[in-house]
């Protein structure tokens, strides 16, 4: 089975979004755990961008030996330089050299012709690679290029020694029909250089992401650049632990794998919110609060009776604590039984018959059932009265 490398590049890319941005500290604590998660390479930094990030990278290239440590530089030969720089200390540098190939930013933002740019594009990538070992090329917005154009320039990097090429959907315009296509015809065109791995960078602006990297490793690519929670950018990248459970879950379907250590996803996630501050909505696959919560009457009981009718992966296996019941008016009479039962309360049908009528009430005006709202409520039907004496509620809280 074929091994898809996860090149996780929440320490840049990610950090490029507003409100992620993070000192040298943090993302040496990021990379240590990126590191333990498994992700084949940990994209450090933009060093040319700030001398701070440029040490961030050198710090990074210097403690973690696990993962190849890569650096962005532009195709310009300062960047370059700076790149090569902060992965001094690296044991398995990566320089990840890029420039545009389409029309719209060649004409609009770096305003060269396409010839100026091929040449940049040969040049840099055959300077990098008499310095480093593993030269990475990306196209920056392929997905949107003249595709005999394109072809010719990864062509010419791949000549000057790249030996990974990236064909990045940078402003999540594609479909994945049109971006398999797109991987196709690159793997056809260097058919002479079979030790090239093809990459995919996808961006989440029309929520395709995930989706269209599935679609490039369904096409040959064997490398997917993302992030933890999928932060990046505007609508932000793909998300890490997306792309990982879907390789995993359907490793039938794709007949590939990661070297992704599951059970350290949901901790992974964890560190990053605490060190942006910046949580994951709530019905976020794998790691959301809801990803593995069951309020339907219906999901409750299938859960209750076997969990995989429900839930296509157990949470412990991205290392979720546990998953939750969540009493509210849409929950059964077996998930109000059952978290009864671990209450300590063991129910008559009577008894639940009545307590299933009061929290349905009370969910209806309250949203949700907690604990405590269940304790008073099966001390009410026990003691065979609606309200509660004014000292209950000393009771109930010790209980609770």
């Amino acid at each position: 089975m074929e091994t898809v490398h996860i090149f996780d590049t929440t320490l840049r890319d990610g950090e490029q979004s507003p409100g992620f941005s993070m000192n040298c500290g943090e993302k040496l604590l990021l990379a240590r755990q990126l590191e333990q998660l498994g992700v084949d390479v940990i994209e450090a930094g933009f060093p040319i961008a700030s001398p701070g990030d440029l040490e961030a990278v050198r710090a990074i290239a210097a403690e973690v030996k696990g993962s190849r440590i890569a650096a962005l530089a532009r195709a310009r030969l300062e960047d370059v330089n700076a790149a090569l720089r902060a992965l001094e200390p690296a044991v398995r540098p990566r320089l990840h050299v890029f420039l545009a190939t389409s029309d719209l930013h060649l004409e609009h933002k770096l305003r060269i012709t396409r010839t100026e740019a091929l040449d940049q594009v040969a040049k840099m990538v055959c300077y990098g690679r008499m310095r480093c070992d593993e030269v990475e090329f990306s196209a920056e917005d392929a997905s949107r290029s003249d595709l005999a154009y394109l072809l010719e320039v990864i062509e010419a990097a791949a000549r000057a020694g790249a030996s990974i090429i990236n064909l990045p959907d940078t402003v999540g315009y594609s479909t994945p029909e049109e971006y398999g296509a797109m991987f196709r015809a690159a793997r056809k065109h260097l058919a002479g250089y079979p030790s090239v791995v093809f990459s995919a960078h996808c961006h989440n602006d029309l929520g395709l992401a995930v989706a269209n990297s599935l679609a490039a490793i369904d096409a040959g690519a064997r490398q997917v650049e993302c992030t933890i929670n999928g932060i990046g950018e505007r609508a932000g990248n793909a998300s890490l632990e997306e792309v990982a459970v879907a390789l995993h879950v359907r490793q039938a379907r794709y007949s590939v794998c990661t070297n992704i250590s599951l059970e350290k996803i949901y901790s992974t996630s964890r560190l990053l919110t605490s060190v942006t501050g910046v949580s994951v909505p709530p019905n976020k696959a794998v790691v959301g609060a809801n990803a593995f919560a069951h309020e339907a009457g219906i999901h409750q009981d299938g859960m209750l009776k076997n969990p995989m009718t429900y839930e296509i992966i157990v949470p412990e296996k991205v290392g979720v604590p546990l998953r939750r019941l969540v009493l509210g008016k849409h929950s059964g009479r077996n998930a109000l039984r059952a978290r009864l039962d671990e209450l300590g309360y063991k129910t008559t049908d009577a008894e639940l018959a009545e307590c299933y009528k009061q929290a349905m009430a009370h969910a209806d005006a309250a949203k949700l059932v907690t604990d405590r709202d269940l304790l008073s409520i099966i001390h009410k039907v026990r003691r065979g009265r609606s309200v509660a004496p004014a000292n209950e509620d000393v009771s109930i809280a010790a209980a609770s």
